[in-house]
């Protein structure tokens, strides 16, 4: 029905950059907040970015000055760029789009998850 594809992970030294982009497919009327979800081995997962449907966003403080994201509401696509990034951010990234609206109703969503490893 809708499906979250992500894209842009992969491994990086410390310092680097990388930019994760993540689309919805589907009978989409609208999506709530977009957002980035990270999960280290055996931690649970947390949330690392959001951004409102009006374009308000939140961070984790320990990314706050390094990391951006950013939606396009007309192609349903949340991006999260990712600067100056440190080995602490190796985890598998996850897409999340919240009060999804179709034709079917509303939900909440997750992507398949992205791997980001940053090496020291």
């Amino acid at each position: 029905q809708v499906q979250l594809v992500e894209s842009g992970g992969g491994l990086v030294q410390a310092g680097d950059s990388l930019r994760l982009s993540c689309a919805a497919s589907g009978a989409i009327v609208s999506i709530g907040a977009m957002g980035w979800y990270r999960q280290a081995p055996g931690k649970q997962r947390e949330l690392v970015a959001q951004i409102t449907s009006g374009g308000s966003t939140n961070y984790r403080d320990s990314v706050k000055g390094r990391f951006t994201i950013s939606r396009d509401n007309t192609k349903n696509t949340v991006t999260l760029q990712m600067n100056s990034l440190e080995p602490e951010d190796t985890a598998v990234y996850f897409c999340r789009c919240e009060a999804v609206r179709t034709t079917m109703g509303w939900q909440n969503y997750w992507g398949r998850g992205t791997q980001v490893t940053v090496s020291s």
